[in-house]
């Protein structure tokens, strides 16, 4: 019985290191514009745009696959012109801007 428990807890440490090491080294780093660009879009998720949902259409312009916000219909005029400005001033994790336009 004791073999057996010492046995789990030899399992149980040598598993959490690996998954210490792993965390460290394969993290994935979100960039935090997608979530304030999709905080300023209408949110109703129509696919109007060409992408699944507000989130796809925000993740899309972070990422530079699409440079004009007026592909989301449902925006009002006034959210598009704060996201412009938000996206063209704001640097990425990488330290650049993008280039984007109504």
């Amino acid at each position: 019985m004791i073999n057996a428990i010492l046995a789990l807890a030899v399992i149980g440490a040598v598993l959490g290191v690996i998954l210490g090491i792993a965390d460290k080294y394969l993290k994935v780093e979100v960039d935090n514009r997608i979530e304030v660009v999709t905080s300023k879009l209408a949110g109703a998720n129509c696919g109007g745009c060409g992408y699944p949902g507000c989130q796809g259409f925000a993740t899309a312009l972070v990422e530079g696959e699409v440079d004009k916000v007026s592909r989301c219909a449902p925006t009002s005029a006034e959210k598009k012109a704060e996201i412009v400005e938000f996206l063209n001033t704001t640097p990425g994790p990488d330290g650049n801007t993008l280039k984007v336009s109504l």
